[in-house]
């Protein structure tokens, strides 16, 4: 619950920044079409870099979800003995 919250809000904070970002990001327009051998090394985008970086985020995020599924249902079942044996 703790962890979905600091996500929440990290999300709220960051929300505001993000259309700047994007609007900074933009190439200037270009009146003509300019093939991709034309372009120098230096301002081709890093497809691989980035992909690989969407990809270990989200595969980060997903084994932190899990984790946390897991340490609550260890929680549970740590409750669930507990009363099983009061019970007895």
């Amino acid at each position: 619950m703790r962890f979905s919250r600091l996500l929440l809000l990290l999300l709220v904070m960051a929300a505001p920044a993000w259309p700047a970002t994007v609007h900074a990001m933009q190439p200037p327009p270009q009146s003509e079409f300019i093939p991709v051998s034309d372009i120098p090394e230096g301002e081709q985008i890093p497809a691989f870099t980035m992909v690989g970086a969407a990809y270990g985020f989200v595969w980060i995020m997903l084994l932190g979800y899990v984790w946390s599924i897991a340490r609550r249902l260890q929680n549970v079942e740590t409750e669930l003995t507990a009363l099983e044996t009061r019970g007895k």
